[in-house]
């Protein structure tokens, strides 16, 4: 899993490594405060589960909230 953050797939589907590294920050925050993963533990650790939880969309940035400009998809993809 953690093999995920070698991949740019995953880099460039939030726009850059430091809005990677914000949002696993943030996500993991919240399940170390408590809440619930929104995909199934099974026995992976809380940055795993993260992790997982961009990979199949589960969370992203809210581009318009944040104000950030949403990343433009790589020609040929």
């Amino acid at each position: 899993m953690i093999e995920a953050l070698k991949s740019d797939e995953i880099v460039e589907k939030l726009g850059g490594r430091f809005k990677l590294t914000a949002l696993i920050q943030r996500r993991l925050g919240e399940i170390i405060q408590g809440a619930r993963p929104l995909v199934e533990r099974e026995g992976r650790s809380d940055l795993e589960v993260v992790i997982e939880e961009i990979l199949q969309d589960k969370i992203t940035v809210d581009w318009e909230a944040s104000g950030l400009p949403e990343p433009t998809k790589a020609k040929g993809r």
